[in-house]
């Protein structure tokens, strides 16, 4: 495994920051003295304090940014994450290139939902699980870049054990939020624009409340699709709003996912128009309004 290779900057460099600190905030730092038991010198009931080399130790830490091929130090991200592939075209002969043996695998409960999503699923392959920045960064580091897919090949990166399937229990009384870029003028800029969609998704930036509050996040997965003349980008979120006043919070909360993706992690500003040929809005619309085709159906657009 190789070291993080890309050059990170704004939204990629605050979302993998976030990963980071997200994963330690429940870690003390060791104190730079320790307690220990008296010597013969010692008054009796007298504690010693002596003094820990703390750069010795600190030395002696060794992350994959600092030693790609030996490191010793991991650091757990929130959520551990699957991310999937599928490419009809290819009939999973063209799967990627993925660091199976460079990590032991996480641990993961039986797919949930499969009986509902069957066919889909027929097609789908999981890749790999991981739950630290080191493994996420070995993992981007040896797959094909979504520029090099195939047509109509698709990478689901979904929190472990949810399916990237409608009929799965996290995402069926949700909806997505996705904006479509036509191919040949973003050739160059999606490899970029999905690696920062996957830094704020395991970083937890898109909804950070869960992480505050212990409450349940929004975010399920993020999804990158090739397709013969443009890509698409989608967010998955838990729960989508119904239109009612009950759902104002709910609302402004899927709202605010969607000015993150669009200006932090895509780096729009916020009031430009994006539609054009080929071309769409970041706009947010529920599964259960998607499958309405051909109807007259809501969309959130920021």
């Amino acid at each position: 495994m190789s070291a993080p290779s890309t050059t990170l900057s704004g939204a990629a460099l605050q979302a993998s920051r976030a990963a980071l600190s997200a994963a330690l905030a429940d870690q003390q730092q060791a104190p730079n003295t320790q307690n220990v038991a008296t010597d013969d010198d010692a008054e009796p009931g007298e504690v010693q304090e002596i003094e820990v080399d703390m750069q010795s130790q600190a030395d002696a830490i060794r992350t994959v940014f600092s030693d790609p091929t030996n490191f010793n130090v991991k650091h757990p991200l929130l959520s551990a994450w699957t991310l999937w592939f599928d490419s009809p075209s290819t009939k999973g002969r063209n799967l990627p290139q993925t660091p199976i043996s460079a990590f032991p695998q996480t641990p993961h409960p039986p797919t949930p939902g499969a009986n509902a999503a069957q066919g889909w699923m027929e097609d789908i392959k999981r890749v790999i699980s991981f739950d630290s920045v080191e493994e996420f960064w070995g993992l981007y580091n040896n797959i094909i870049p979504p520029s090099q897919l195939p047509q109509k090949a698709n990478y689901y990166l979904f929190k472990d054990g949810i399916i990237p399937a409608w009929e799965d229990e996290a995402n069926k009384s949700g909806g997505k939020w996705s904006i479509q870029l036509p191919k040949d003028k973003n050739r160059n800029n999606v490899d970029k624009m999905w690696l920062h969609t996957m830094l704020a998704a395991i970083g937890e930036t898109f909804d950070p409340s869960p992480t505050a509050n212990n409450a349940e996040s929004l975010i399920t997965g993020v999804i990158v699709s090739t397709r013969p003349q443009f890509y698409r980008l989608s967010i998955w979120t838990r729960y989508a709003p119904a239109g009612n006043e009950e759902d104002q919070k709910l609302r402004e909360r899927i709202e605010s996912v969607g000015k993150h993706f669009k200006v932090q992690v895509l780096a729009y500003p916020e009031g430009a128009r994006l539609a054009g040929p080929l071309a769409t809005e970041v706009e947010f619309q529920s599964h259960k309004d998607s499958e309405k085709k051909g109807k007259s159906v809501r969309k959130i657009v920021v």
